[in-house]
């Protein structure tokens, strides 16, 4: 069934199911130390409803730049709490959640930024080979999944050890075996950073270069306007 053509932004059907991911990460977020049931499916269901959203923004032609952010800021928010939860439950590795976190944040805030600032359509884009590997859909999905299963799996050995498999705990094994795609995932993030710095340097210089050529006329900087 076709959707009538419409700019409210704010009730596009990506960002409609933004605000249901935000709901039932506030869910997981209220029963995070109490019941690990109802935590994990709303904390699973967000994070799962992330594909979702960018199939809808495709398939709807409802790609925008306050659906990505919403996106990246759901993401972030989500992840943090929940390693904000872990690094309670786990005080003596309290610092890698610590820098899990900063990690995450500064890096990702930071490639964001830099892409509104060059003035790229999508934070996506880039010229890095890294990058662009990196955002490939399949393996972007994959690193996600992945990331998130690992520390979920985490919390749940809090509570429980779930099914056994030959007598070990599913949890630990998949805990085990997500844990190096973390561990690169945190890797990625840097060079998310690395790669930011780069192109904001060179909207620097480039500023810097046109200020000493028209020393007399204001340069204008990036997201702001002159008046």
């Amino acid at each position: 069934m076709a959707i009538a053509e419409h700019d409210n932004v704010f009730i596009f059907v990506p960002n409609l199911i933004g605000y249901a991911r935000i709901i039932l990460a506030l869910i997981a977020f209220w029963f995070m130390s109490t019941n690990y049931v109802i935590s994990g499916w709303c904390y699973v269901t967000s994070a799962l409803l992330d594909a979702v959203d960018g199939h809808a923004a495709r398939a709807f032609n409802q790609s925008t730049r306050f659906g990505a952010m919403l996106d990246q800021l759901t993401d972030r928010c989500g992840t943090t709490g929940l390693l904000v939860t872990l690094a309670y439950f786990y005080p003596r590795y309290m610092f890698w959640f610590q820098l899990s976190i900063a990690i995450d944040v500064a890096c990702h805030w930071l490639f964001m930024q830099t892409s509104v600032v060059v003035g790229r359509t999508s934070h996506k884009v880039n010229e890095n080979f890294v990058m662009r590997l990196y955002y490939q859909k399949d393996i972007l999905t994959f690193m996600c999944c992945v990331n998130e299963l690992f520390y979920v799996c985490l919390y749940l050995l809090h509570f429980t050890y779930g099914p056994l498999i030959f007598g070990a705990s599913l949890f630990k094994i998949l805990a085990f075996l997500t844990g190096p795609f973390a561990v690169l995932k945190a890797l990625i993030s840097v060079m998310h950073a690395y790669v930011a710095g780069i192109d904001l340097a060179a909207v620097d210089v480039r500023e810097r270069q046109e200020k000493r050529q028209r020393p007399n006329e204001p340069v204008p900087v990036a997201g702001k306007k002159l008046e």
